[in-house]
Parts: structure tokens; C-alpha cells; sequence
């Protein structure tokens, strides 16, 4: 982790570049100093981390985050300029580089604290300590729906705070009057008393030159201004008029294109190449061999695609040539079996008597869920473009993680990481899967061989056929309701634990609960995908409690409000969602509703999903979102993220589904892993619940309701329950 001092806590100014600068309260030591040339530029001061003005009195957030269509940077940039009392007008972002001191410490001290109460004596060693972890762990990482949740609450309304402190300090000292006398507003300084008023660059350099308060006075919601408001989205005109730059895009002098194919079995090796039709093609210049992969250079993207289309390769043979999603699926559900019957579970979960409450059940039910690998799907395919010399190399890419990335390649090229510089771009999509550093460490190593600029691109089906998947699961339950119709047991057992640990938990007040998992690896590379564990689980446990409710002969919107009398911010979101979509009306035959409840990344969804059944084919109607996410900073952003998260978990739903076939997967474009389009696309309503608890994330938590949900819908709609995803594989042909 580096060296760590018990110094205490102190900053002071220094120039450097020609732009003052001034490290923000972490400790340990004086950062600043280290970064000033890297995010500044003439005449602009740095007054802490993450906030510089430049001269013509302009704020810019340094944000240690990504836009991958999100809106995140802009939410940030939200909190800053209220937090700092500039105006919205006045305010704008830049993303940090790739450099250790951008580590997002603020990422770390939200997932592993939390609340905490912590003392502010403290804060500036538990921040120094945070710091020290995620440099250690080369986090900048854009995901969890951590960007508000961790890095604005913790990082960006903090800095916004003590800059705003160290202006007004500053501005007490220059005009010889008292602190409290002064107040900002609209990216100015003002005397209450006289009404004098002079801008915020006036006094920022000297206000850098003062140590900033660890632990400013953070504002009250009623003291908002932008927060809570729906601010223009900074990113969006140029995504519009098509001048934002996506990796994709990056132009470097000299460059060539490259095209890729991979082994199609996950491991295998190259053995052989015959290149000989490919080098004789117009424009092509260089065939790359690399361990698991062949690449052709061009001049073009084209000419490199279809020669490769010529090259005739040798794999080497896996113990996973034979294997299938039927052999697979059947090893997971017979380590599910063993974990029941033979004890070899993990335990996540063990409350009360189990077995006696199943021997005493008025009704059990035993049921197996199952999902299939799912790919992420991104628009944008892989790619990046690198240059690579004796000495340096440099990588233009869309990245979840520039940091990481940038120590990934240089342990690949066996360069030092200060040799290696990332050219951050915005990605046309992420969703997890931009976390991974495959395609930027095949591209560096592609262009040491050929000796100039590269830009790799993968093929659709390169993408769709070398992800790394949401995996697989089967999940097990069994449960108890007793004479009185209530749920007296819980079991659930499923394969392959990843993460958040919390997924497989259930909200609802069941006195004898067993949630364990058992270990069932396979060949297939996994990755995080858009809400991770919850994906699954959630769809798992919210269908299966569906079940319980119409075994116990109760409504399951009523069911889940009689088991959630202790969590009444639950119910809230609960009954906010059924009112708002009508539960409870009589619907014609051949069309049902649905209800969920999720919660994840510190925010509660509620679902509920219309669908109609003609002529066996299921459509989806109408979804209803309530959202309680403690408060929502950018409303619009926050329903955003809530129509994108059902569209991504719908077509997941519906479509999603990646097979195994002779070890390789079987997918690979949009004609057989389709996507849901606009004239599919259902009307979503969304209602924001601000309830002033624990700020949450937006960008995962719509996406893990909406298939328990769909699922329940078209029970009510058919009386048949669907227990493995895609729905397109189920057949309701018998239904009219």
C-alpha cells in the first residue's frame, strides 16, 4: 500500500505549472503539488483536488469518473456548484487523468463506511487510509452506482464545501471584515452588510493558499438550490450533433486499422497460422500472431476484417471442447443438489428451524429458478487505438476504470506505469463491461509489433463471442406457509457467489430462513454486468415470493405489505408503485400485472408490469417505477436511469441468452441475441420518492425487478409460471 506516515494533517500552497495549487483534506501528505500540471492550465488555481477557476471566474469539477451515457459527471458537477454556491452557468467538468493521486478514495470510503459516524478527528486519517486502499487496488472506477452515492457525498460536497470556506476566508482577509459577515451565492462573494461583490477568482488564489477544512458545514436539503433540480446535461449537445469523440473515434497520425479472432473455446491457444491469402490482399500489412488470438493490420478496418475472414488458424485442444449450457447447467444444479443433501453450502443466511417448519406446513413448495450467460451488449464494440515506442506507450480508449487500465498495459508491455499514459474517452455504453482491460492490452501489443499507431476494433461478433458474462445460475427453494396462510419458511440455495454479498437476501419477516450458496466453476469468463448478483437474484427471489403468495391464497401486493410492517420506507415504495398503476382493477383475459420489490445500491425499486397474450406472444405494455433513492440530486437523470435499467433488464428478459456449444459460445450478433427495439419498447412512468434517507445509486437498481415483475405478469395473465429466462423460449402458444 505504499508508505504511510502519522502526520498529522496539514496543506499549504505551492505554484506550480503557473497555476497555484492546494491539496484537498486527505491525508497522508501534500498531493497537489503532483498533479497541478496534469488537470490545469495558465492562470487557472487548483484550490483543492477536485475544484479549479480559471481567471474568467469559470468552476470546473475534476470528476474521477466516466461517462458512459449515465450522467454522472453532470449530477457531480451538480453537487459541486451547490455545495460551492456557483452558479450552474459558471459550472462544468473535466475528467481526472489516469494518475494515482485521482484514485477514488471517496469510492472506498462509501462501500466500506458507509454512515459511519465517524469523528472528525479522524476523518482526515480514515480518508488518508481510503486513499492508500483503492491506489493499492488502481481503483477509478466508474460502477456500482457508486458515482452520487460514494464519490459525490463524500468527495465532491465535501471539496465544494471547503472551497466555498476557503473564499470566504480569503475574501475576510482581503476587505478587513469578519467571515460571518460575507456569504456566496452565484460563483461570487458578497458583503451582507455594504453589498460589495467581486467574483470568486478574485480571491482563489489566495483562498489556495490556506489549509481546507477536513469536515466543512455540509448543506441542509431545505438550503438547496441545484440539487434536486434538473440541471441540462453538459454531454448531451455534443452526443447530438455528433462532435463527441468515443474511443472509437480517436484519430492518431499514421495509424493503422486491426481486426481480431480470438480462440473460440475459452482458453485455447494458438497453435498455427496460415496467413498466406491474407498478406496478398490490397492494404494489408501485418498479420499479428498473439497467445489466444490472431490479429490482421490494415490500412483500413474493412480490408482488415475481410482478410481476415481468409486466415485459416489451428487451435490448441481444451478439457472444455465438449462442453454445452446442457452440461453445464446440468454440474449446477448438481452441486445444488449436494449442497442440500450432502452439506457442502456456504451460509449466507441461518435463521430459526427450517426442517420443523416444512414438517409442519399446511403447503411446501419446491422450486428451481434458472438463468442463462448473458453478454453485455455494449453499442459501441471493443476497441481502442495505441502507440507503442521503445520507450512510452500510449492508449486512446472509453474506459469504467482509466487507472486500472493503465496498469493492466503496463504490466503487459513490461513497461513502468509512468511510461504508460491513457487517452480517456466517453463509451457508447459500459454497463460493466468496459471494466476489463482485454481489448487495450491487445491493442498495445499489436502495435509493438507493427511499429506505429493501431486502432483495434472487434467485430460485433468478436464481441458478442469473447465477453465476459453475467453467468449462469441455477437457484433452489424451497418454503413453508402455515395454516394461517403465512410464509413460515425460506430456503434458497444457488451456485457461484459474486457480488454484493447481500443479493440473495430477502426484505420480508420470515422467522426460519436458510440462504447458501455452493461453488460451480466453469471455463466461462465471468464479468460484472449491470447490477451484478441482484440481476439474478432478483429475479430469483421476488418470482418465487409470487409463488408463495398465491400458494398462501393471498394478493401479492397485499402478501409483501403484511411482511414488511417493520420497514415502512419498503411499503412506501411499495404502495406508491400499486396506486400509481392501479392494482387492484379487473383486467380482460389475455392480459396481467406484475409487482416487485428490490433492493440495491442503497435504493428501493418497486416494479410493476402490464403485459397482453395474443396468439402465444407476450408483450409488454406498461412498466410503473417507484424509485426511493433517498434524494434524487438530478430528477430527470435519476428517471433516466430507471427507464434505461428496465429497457437493459427487459431485453435481458425477454431475449438475453447466450449458449454454449462445443465450448464456445454459439451467439454472435443481433440476429440471435436481439435486443429490445422502440416499437417494443413499453411506456414507463416513473415516480421519485425523496425520504431523506441514506442518498443512493440510479444506475443499477432499475434494471433487477423488471423479470420478476414480467414473469409475475404473465401468471396473472396465463396461470403458467416461467422459471428460467429468456421468456422467447417459453411457450404460450397453448394460452387464448
Amino acid at each position: 500500500m505504499g508508505k504511510w506516515t502519522r502526520r498529522a494533517f496539514i496543506t499549504t500552497g505551492v505554484l506550480a505549472g503557473g497555476a497555484l495549487a492546494v491539496g484537498v483534506a486527505i491525508r497522508p501528505g501534500h498531493r497537489a503539488p503532483k498533479v497541478a500540471g496534469q488537470v490545469t492550465e495558465d492562470g487557472e488555481v487548483l484550490v483543492n483536488m477536485w475544484v479549479k477557476i480559471d481567471p474568467r471566474n469559470k468552476v470546473t469539477l475534476v470528476a474521477a469518473h466516466s461517462e458512459m451515457g449515465q450522467g454522472a459527471q453532470n449530477a457531480l458537477t451538480q453537487m459541486l456548484a451547490d455545495e460551492l454556491d456557483a452558479s450552474w452557468e459558471d459550472t462544468s467538468f473535466l475528467e481526472a487523468p489516469a494518475i494515482d493521486e485521482y484514485a477514488n478514495w471517496a469510492l472506498g470510503k462509501g462501500f466500506l463506511l458507509g454512515d459511519a459516524d465517524i469523528p472528525k478527528a479522524l476523518v482526515p486519517t480514515v480518508d488518508g487510509a481510503m486513499l492508500q486502499i483503492m491506489k493499492a487496488m488502481k481503483m477509478q472506477i466508474t460502477g456500482g452506482s457508486a458515482s452520487i452515492r460514494a464519490t459525490g457525498v463524500y468527495g465532491v460536497r465535501v471539496a465544494g464545501a471547503a472551497a466555498r470556506e476557503m473564499l470566504i476566508n480569503a475574501a475576510s482577509e482581503a476587505w478587513g471584515v469578519p467571515a460571518v459577515q460575507l456569504d456566496a451565492r452565484d460563483t461570487h462573494i458578497i458583503d451582507t452588510n455594504s453589498g460589495k461583490r467581486a467574483p470568486f477568482a478574485e480571491f482563489a488564489l489566495a483562498a489556495s493558499q490556506k489549509p481546507p477544512s477536513p469536515t466543512p458545514t455540509l448543506k441542509t436539503p431545505e438550503q438547496f438550490r441545484i440539487m434536486g433540480k434538473s440541471a441540462p446535461r453538459r454531454d448531451i449537445p455534443a452526443k447530438v450533433d455528433g462532435t463527441a469523440i468515443f474511443g472509437i473515434d480517436a484519430q492518431v497520425e499514421g495509424m493503422k486499422h486491426a481486426a481480431i479472432m480470438a480462440a473460440p473455446v475459452f482458453g485455447a491457444q494458438l497453435v498455427s497460422v496460415d496467413s498466406t491469402q491474407a498478406e496478398s490482399m490490397a492494404g494489408v500489412s501485418h498479420v499479428v500472431p498473439l497467445d489466444d488470438a490472431v490479429a490482421i493490420v490494415a490500412d483500413g478496418y474493412w480490408q482488415a476484417s475481410q482478410a481476415l475472414k481468409t486466415v485459416k488458424v489451428e487451435w490448441s485442444a481444451t478439457d472444455n471442447d465438449a462442453a454445452s449450457s446442457e452440461s453445464l447447467f446440468n454440474g449446477f444444479e448438481q452441486s445444488l443438489a449436494d449442497g442440500i443433501d450432502g452439506g457442502s453450502s456456504k451460509s449466507d443466511v441461518d435463521d430459526g428451524d427450517i426442517e420443523g417448519a416444512l414438517a409442519l406446513a399446511a403447503a411446501t413448495l419446491d422450486a428451481t429458478y434458472r438463468v442463462p450467460y448473458l453478454a453485455h451488449a455494449c453499442m459501441e464494440p471493443m476497441n481502442a487505438t495505441a502507440r507503442v515506442t521503445d520507450e512510452s506507450c500510449d492508449v486512446w480508449i472509453g474506459t469504467q476504470n482509466p487507472l486500472g487500465f493503465r496498469y493492466d498495459v503496463a504490466a503487459a508491455m513490461d513497461m513502468d506505469v509512468e511510461n504508460v499514459q491513457i487517452h480517456q474517452h466517453p463509451m457508447g455504453g459500459g454497463f460493466g463491461r468496459r471494466s476489463i482491460s482485454d481489448s487495450a492490452v491487445q491493442a498495445a501489443k499489436i502495435a509493438r509489433e507493427v511499429g506505429g499507431p493501431v486502432k483495434l476494433i472487434w467485430s460485433r461478433e468478436e464481441d458478442v463471442r469473447h465477453d465476459h458474462y453475467r453467468p449462469a445460475v441455477a437457484s433452489r427453494f424451497r418454503a413453508a406457509v402455515d395454516q394461517n396462510g403465512q410464509i413460515a419458511a425460506w430456503e434458497n440455495v444457488y451456485h457461484e457467489k459474486h457480488e454484493p454479498v447481500e443479493a440473495p437476501t430477502i426484505p420480508y419477516a420470515v422467522a426460519a430462513q436458510k440462504i447458501h450458496h455452493v461453488d460451480s466453476p466453469t471455463h466461462v469468463p465471468f464479468g460484472p454486468w449491470r447490477s451484478v448478483d441482484h440481476s439474478q437474484h432478483g429475479f430469483f427471489t421476488e418470482a418465487f415470493f409470487d409463488e408463495v403468495a398465491v400458494a398462501a391464497g393471498k394478493d401479492p401486493y397485499e402478501y409483501r405489505m403484511s411482511l414488511l410492517t417493520d420497514k415502512p420506507r419498503h411499503q412506501k415504495v411499495l404502495r406508491t408503485v400499486a396506486e400509481a398503476a392501479g392494482w387492484g382493477e379487473q383486467l380482460p383475459r389475455g392480459r396481467g400485472r406484475g409487482i416487485s420489490l428490490q433492493e440495491s445500491f442503497g435504493s428501493l425499486v418497486a416494479q410493476v408490469v402490464d403485459v397482453s397474450v395474443t396468439e402465444g406472444k407476450v408483450s409488454v405494455d406498461r412498466v410503473v417505477v417507484a424509485v426511493d433513492a433517498g434524494f434524487a440530486v438530478s430528477p430527470d437523470g435519476l428517471t433516466a436511469q430507471m427507464e434505461s435499467g428496465v429497457i437493459y433488464g427487459l431485453t435481458a428478459a425477454l431475449y438475453g441468452e447466450i449458449n454454449i456449444e462445443d465450448g464456445a459460445v454459439k451467439q454472435s450478433n443481433f440476429h440471435d441475441y436481439p435486443m429490445v427495439r422502440m416499437n417494443e419498447s413499453p411506456l414507463i412512468e416513473t415516480h421519485i420518492i425523496n425520504s431523506g434517507e441514506a442518498w443512493g445509486g440510479a444506475g443499477e437498481p432499475g434494471t433487477p425487478g423488471i423479470a420478476p415483475a414480467l414473469v409475475n405478469a404473465v401468471f396473472d395473465a396465463t396461470g403458467l409460471r416461467v422459471r428460467e429466462l429468456p421468456l422467447s423460449k417459453q411457450d404460450f402458444s397453448d394460452f387464448s
